[in-house]
């Protein structure tokens, strides 16, 4: 292939894939902006795993543009080529085509890099997502005679996975999701969970923050503290050392701990448990 035959169908490829991938985002644009949204919102709570799910649907719809555009490319450039597009530069000098070739080249490599970004961002919300449904089930069938599951509780410092209301007390239950490994344990060191084999940590700082910002709004509903206890849910991973002061580490078969893990003065009145279930219940309709 010739270069003037490669920058012609090049040149046509880029630009009507360029059309498309505009098009496609605009429609996906328009799209989200006439949705009508959910209906019956009145009687519908968050599910578990709900945010992960909608910013897979995002990213999914993101990656088949991408992988749309790159067909739309891959056609082009062959049906141009067949069709001698080459006359588009028939007059003009090699060097200025191998220069053109630089920004197809760059174009090219940006594509390629958000699809792999795309990819492990997928993989990972997946893995979020399952491990925050396992949880989610498990705490849905547990929960009966103990308490309501509220899923995506939002605070003002962040988001927690789910959270357990009961007049026994009140437990936000954070998950942590790591893909399992062979004689895989985890163990809570002060703020941080430590993963092994591999030593790999991950921070749990954010999540007290999220906890002790549920504890002011509580405080502020009810004019007197709340207690929020903290739970880290490691799914897939057997558990050491699970019980301290401030946390309960377990995972998807010791989640039931939680029943026993209370104290009297976490209990609750009934009514500061009907006015926690209607403050959680309109905070976290779908």
């Amino acid at each position: 292939m010739d270069i003037e035959s490669f920058s012609g169908a090049a040149t046509v490829a880029t630009a009507s894939t360029i059309v498309f991938a505009l098009a496609m985002k605009s429609w996906h644009y328009i799209a989200r902006r006439v949705n009508t949204g959910t209906r019956f919102t009145a009687g519908i709570n968050r599910e578990a795993a709900q945010r992960f799910r909608d910013e897979l649907e995002r990213l999914t719809a993101s990656q088949w543009t991408y992988l749309s555009a790159l067909l739309v490319f891959v056609t082009l450039f062959v049906s141009s080529h067949a069709l001698h597009a080459e006359r588009i530069y028939a007059d003009y000098p090699d060097w200025q085509l191998y220069l053109l070739i630089g920004p197809f080249a760059v174009l090219a490599a940006i594509v390629v890099r958000r699809l792999v970004q795309n990819h492990k961002s997928r993989s990972h919300l997946e893995l979020l997502r399952d491990a925050n449904l396992a949880i989610g089930h498990h705490l849905q069938r547990m929960a009966a005679g103990f308490g309501l599951v509220y899923h995506d509780v939002e605070t003002s410092a962040g988001i927690i996975d789910h959270l357990v209301v009961g007049a026994n007390g009140v437990y936000a239950v954070n998950v942590f999701a790591a893909s399992p490994v062979r004689d895989g344990h985890v163990a809570l060191d002060n703020n941080t969970l430590r993963f092994e084999p591999g030593g790999r940590t991950q921070s749990i700082v954010a999540m007290g923050k999220c906890t002790a910002a549920l504890e002011r709004e509580f405080r502020r509903l009810l004019d007197h503290r709340v207690r929020v206890r903290s739970v880290i849910a490691v799914p897939g991973w057997d558990v050491h050392e699970q019980a301290g002061e401030e946390h309960l580490v377990v995972n998807d078969r010791s989640l039931p701990m939680l029943r026993g893990w209370k104290d009297q003065s976490d209990y609750l009145m009934n009514e500061d448990l009907e006015s926690l279930h209607q403050m959680l219940g309109e905070a976290t309709k779908a």
